[in-house]
C-alpha cells in the first residue's frame, strides 16, 4: 500500500502539479481511503518527503538499466547523449522538476532534495565512467556530464510552455554538436599527453 501511495503521488505530482498534490487525491488516485494514508503518511510534507526517495530510487533503476545498453555501443558520446536525453523523458522528470521548484520555497523539501539529487546524479555519473577506463578522465568526464545535464535540463524547461513538441529535441540536437566537440577535445587533448 505505501507504494501505491508513493507511485500516486508521482502521478499527481505530474498530472496536477505540487500545488494540486494533495492528500485525498492520492489516496482516491492510489485507491484507499484517507484513513489508509494517514495510517501511512501523517501529512502532505510526509508523503512527499517519502516520495523524494522514491523518485531518486526509480531514477537510479533506471538509469542502472539503461547501462548494458550504454557499454555495447561504438559511439560511446553519442550514446552518453542518447542516455542522457531518455533519463530526462517521462513523468520522473516531470514529477522531479515539480518537486525542484516546490523546494525553491520550501526548506524541508529543498533539503531531502539536497540529499538525494546527488546520489542519483552520481549513479547516473558513475555509468557513464565506466565507458572512460582512463581514471585521469574522470574529473572532465564528469564536468561534461554536468554541463549536458544542465543544458538539457534548461532546454526541457522551457520546452514545458512551448507547443511544439519536437523544438527541445531540436534544440538538444543542436547542443550535442557542441558537447561532442567539447569531449573530442577533451579525448584528444589526453590521448596526447
Amino acid at each position: 500500500m505505501r507504494n501505491r501511495l508513493l507511485d500516486a503521488t508521482i502521478e499527481c505530482l505530474v498530472s496536477y502539479g505540487y500545488a494540486g498534490t494533495t492528500t485525498p487525491r492520492v489516496a482516491e488516485h492510489a485507491g484507499v481511503t484517507r484513513g489508509a494514508q494517514i495510517h501511512h503518511f501523517r501529512s502532505k510534507e510526509d508523503l512527499v518527503v517519502a516520495a523524494i526517495e522514491h523518485l531518486a530510487e526509480q531514477r537510479v533503476q533506471a538509469a542502472m538499466r539503461e547501462f548494458g545498453r550504454m557499454k555495447a555501443s561504438s559511439d560511446p558520446v553519442s550514446t552518453v547523449l542518447d542516455f542522457l536525453w531518455e533519463a530526462h523523458q517521462g513523468p520522473m522528470f516531470v514529477a522531479t522538476v515539480e518537486l525542484w521548484v516546490a523546494a525553491r520555497t520550501d526548506a524541508v523539501l529543498a533539503a531531502h532534495i539536497e540529499r538525494v539529487e546527488p546520489l542519483v546524479n552520481s549513479t547516473l555519473i558513475s555509468a557513464i565512467a565506466q565507458l572512460v577506463p582512463d581514471h585521469s578522465m574522470q574529473k572532465e568526464l564528469r564536468n561534461f556530464v554536468y554541463t549536458a545535464m544542465d543544458a538539457l535540463r534548461g532546454i526541457l524547461l522551457a520546452s514545458f510552455v512551448d507547443r511544439d513538441s519536437g523544438r527541445a529535441r531540436r534544440r538538444w540536437d543542436r547542443a550535442c554538436e557542441q558537447l561532442r566537440m567539447i569531449i573530442s577535445g577533451l579525448l584528444t587533448a589526453d590521448s596526447l599527453d
